[in-house]
């Protein structure tokens, strides 16, 4: 292509053409391309037509009708709703929880809810709990719908922005409105939705921004835009960043052709690339800090949620018990309670109970609950069981001995294996051992081991005092640190954390610190220490810390997970929601989800056919309409792949609806397709072309009509679902479906005449569905010691187990003992599905 194309458009069969020819002119030296959009372009792309205008109202209408259907149905708790239903409460009530998403999503949840007049007082707790009439459900799930609906016509626009023809594109919109997946996310108190409204947003501004000429007002219009689509998008969930990253792909494939522009100076290039970075990372940047302010400013009220942070980040919140006004000074004769600094475990802690094997000697765990079993006294290597007269400081190689207040044992270890991590030689098993009135051994020395780089400035450097040394405590003979990981030990051990001696291992596993602290010779007006409260950075950076670490340990196996391998097959969906013999399973559109599998795979092929073809010098893309064709496919699949590849990389357990921000930009670009199918493919016999996407429409639609029982939670036959089931992998139960719609209605006319307000029951899709463990555990109470008996409770209505703020089963027997020493522990009633969210 040399010389000046024609830059103007031409007539089509549906009008002016939306795709000109590039304007190629010869410089000095070679040709090149100008960057410029035709000044008509942007009118071309956009529906200022009556008639289109008009075509748009009725793919609102459609979609409308589609994503609004049936919201009051099921008229309880579906799926994740257990989660986000439950955090709208908390945002509303400014309870602290805590989740491995950023927050603007809930919030806009809670947000929606409290307009329509919920007050917190529903907490969501378990999947088939029937909604009271208090809780404005139908109000909170009208919000994602209409998202719904308003994520259609962002694609039609993009579309539209980036040379798709009208007919072409309300096609693909059309079947992008009854994609199954894409209606039953946008149907429930999700976070999909908003996200997906969002993705969709950056993307139409990004493309809107594209037609106009640089430096222009409707330029700036649409970067800023884009620029706050992006900062919704991360705010909601950290997909978002993939967003961020394909526009900024996107923006580097421009400026590379803008700096091959001889039509443009150097300077101009420069300051569009400085405009570019201001608005596409500065205000993404600032509205995620905006929101997480917001976060922090609405949950202050102490909740079990809080558990996950440290000590320090507690203290911000209403209601803690973190202990205050410590004595600062620790010495020989002061009983502490000693924190590990590096996980979630707590604090070093002991109870009389032994270890299953090994020395069979008493359990040393970590527990994160403040407790009498987690205080050891301090004492001299060499004068155990001595009085202390005066006041010795903690100095940086003192040999002590810790003596667990409560059973009177001595923390200890030696040359057995550890408990659970029994196969590295490097751990040895850390017990209590002794009895009142011994001495102990060799064995209960350890040496205190000041790190000066981790404690504070000044005497915390060369002597222990409460939270401000950090420290290891080093075993004599065992050449070992005392050491602790997120193994947990089994339920003999109540599931609480390993703690062992280790010679190898990371550093900072060994660390420790003096939280709470008291000695019977120090004065009242001693000095004391407090946790200084940590300010918002601090705050953000910790939480981003836990959701981090939270996010990538959610490796625990789940009924109905998926590899990401299998996504682009739809080998399986995922339950939501089973009762009254109906089900809600997420599934995806087979026609249209393997037709935009498939045409990745086709593409791909094309591509490399053509290198092939240009390396064997035969000429390629001298079609204005292929070109575009190339540039716009190249565009989607490159966001596709942006937010596709990162799962393989993921450890953490992973679900079909993951797929769906991919998925969106393969039915972009695979409405590419089906345009140059009509343009190029059929360019003389048009009228095949538009038969030919009628027809595939009608086959979309076939398969959303087909299987809308599931998605809507309606009535549907036994048989109707087993023919359905075209692979093995779309588990959904047919046999709790009626054999006929005859006996729905005999069921739903006994089940309105009985008025049964009895408790919902959890349900999935198969009886041996388990739901797992959540973050918070709903529908708890605190129980201490001044309840009721335990085994009473136990057998009492509703209580199925005892857990602690981690959601870690606790053993009856154990929580006698924790009541007995002044803690408290939380009954529960049912345990939710986890959460299955992406990074």
């Amino acid at each position: 292509m040399t010389g000046k194309a024609k830059s103007t458009t031409v007539k089509s069969a549906e009008g002016c053409d939306p795709v000109p020819e590039l304007d190629v002119r010869n410089g000095p030296v070679r040709p090149y391309i100008v960057t410029e959009a035709p000044a008509s372009l942007s009118e071309l792309r956009s529906p200022t037509s009556t008639k289109e205008r008009l075509l748009v109202a009725g793919l609102a209408l459609f979609t409308a009708a589609v994503r609004l259907h049936g919201l009051s149905s099921p008229d309880s708790v579906v799926f994740d709703e257990v989660h986000f239903g439950g955090f709208a409460s908390k945002y509303i009530t400014g309870t602290f929880f805590m989740d491995v998403h950023p927050p603007l999503a809930k919030m806009l949840f809670a947000a929606v809810g409290a307009i329509g007049g919920f007050r917190g007082d529903f907490d969501f707790k378990a999947i088939g709990d029937k909604f009271p009439a208090s809780t404005p459900y139908f109000f909170m799930r009208l919000f994602p719908a209409t998202l719904g609906v308003l994520t259609v016509l962002m694609m039609y626009f993009t579309l539209r922005s980036s040379g798709v023809r009208v007919f072409t594109a309300l096609v693909a919109s059309l079947c992008f409105a009854i994609e199954n997946a894409y209606v039953t996310i946008s149907r429930y108190i999700l976070l999909d939705a908003p996200l997906m409204f969002f993705i969709a947003a950056a993307a139409y501004s990004f493309k809107k921004y594209e037609l106009h000429p640089q430096g222009s007002w409707n330029s700036y219009r649409f970067l800023l835009s884009t620029g706050f689509a992006l900062g919704l998008a991360l705010s909601s969930k950290w997909v978002g960043l993939f967003t961020v990253a394909w526009i900024g792909a996107l923006c580097i494939w421009r400026l590379w052709f803008m700096i091959g522009d001889l039509s443009k100076p150097v300077s101009s290039t420069f300051k569009e690339a400085l405009r570019k970075l201001l608005f596409l990372l500065g205000i993404p940047a600032v509205l995620y800090l905006a929101f997480f302010y917001l976060h922090f400013d609405t949950l202050t009220v102490y909740s079990d949620g809080a558990g996950f942070f440290s000590s320090a980040f507690r203290t911000t919140l209403q209601g803690n018990t973190i202990p205050q006004d410590i004595l600062a000074d620790v010495g020989i004769g002061s009983t502490i309670s000693i924190r590990h600094i590096a996980t979630m475990g707590g604090y070093l802690h002991s109870h009389n109970h032994m270890y299953e094997k090994g020395s069979e000697q008493q359990q040393i765990t970590l527990y994160p609950h403040l407790d009498g079993n987690n205080e050891w006294l301090i004492e001299l290597h060499d004068k155990p069981n001595e009085p202390v007269t005066s006041f010795e400081g903690l100095a940086d190689g003192t040999m002590i001995k810790l003596k667990h207040v409560t059973t009177q044992r001595r923390l200890h270890s030696h040359d057995h294996k550890a408990p659970v991590s029994e196969s590295a030689d490097w751990q040895k098993e850390v017990s209590c051992y002794g009895f009142e009135g011994f001495e102990g051994d060799g064995n209960d020395d350890w040496i205190v081991e000041i790190d000066k780089e981790a404690s504070e400035p000044g005497e915390a450097q060369t002597r222990v005092r409460a939270l401000e040394t950090k420290f290891r405590l080093k075993h004599p003979y065992m050449n070992c640190h005392l050491f602790s990981h997120e193994v947990k030990l089994p339920k003999w051990g109540f599931e609480q954390q390993e703690v062992t001696c280790a010679s190898q291992g990371k550093p900072h596993l060994t660390l420790w610190y003096v939280e709470d602290n008291s000695h019977p010779l120090l004065p009242q007006d001693a000095e004391r220490v407090s946790y200084k409260k940590p300010g918002f950075f601090a705050k953000l950076l910790e939480s981003h810390q836990k959701m981090w670490h939270i996010n990538k340990n959610l490796v625990d196996p789940h009924i109905y997970e998926s590899q990401p391998y299998s996504w682009p097959l739809l080998l399986r969906g995922i339950s939501y929601w089973g009762q009254e013999h109906r089900q809600v399973y997420l599934l995806g559109n087979a026609i249209l989800w393997w037709s935009v599998s498939t045409f990745v795979l086709i593409f791909g092929l094309i591509l490399v056919f053509e290198l092939i073809t240009w390396q064997l010098g035969y000429p390629i893309l001298q079609d204005k309409d292929v070109v575009n064709f190339h540039v716009q496919v190249l565009h989607y699949l490159l966001g596709y792949v942006l937010h596709y590849i990162p799962s393989f990389l993921m450890g953490r357990q992973l679900f079909l609806h993951h797929y769906l921000p991919a998925y969106y930009f393969g039915i972009l670009a695979f409405a590419h397709a089906l345009d140059i199918t009509v343009t190029y493919v059929f360019r003389n016999k048009r009228v095949v072309g538009y038969a030919a996407i009628g027809a595939f429409f009608a086959s979309v639609a076939y398969f959303y009509v087909s299987y809308r029982p599931l998605i809507y939670g309606t009535p549907w036959t036994q048989d109707l679902c087993h023919k359905s089931q075209w692979l093995s992998g779309w588990d959904y139960g047919c046999s709790n479906f009626f054999n006929s719609y005859e006996e729905y209605t005999d069921f739903d006319s006994q089940l309105s005449s009985s008025h049964d307000i009895s408790p919902s029951k959890t349900l999935e899709a198969d009886a041996d569905s388990k739901p797992t463990q959540a973050f918070e555990k709903p529908a708890s109470q605190d129980i201490n010691q001044n309840d009721i008996d335990v085994d009473e409770l136990m057998a009492g209505p509703g209580v199925k187990k005892f857990i602690d703020q981690n959601g870690q089963e606790l053993d009856p027997e154990y929580v006698k003992e924790i009541l007995g020493n002044g803690g408290s522990v939380m009954s529960v009633e049912h345990r939710s599905h986890t959460e299955n969210a992406s990074p």
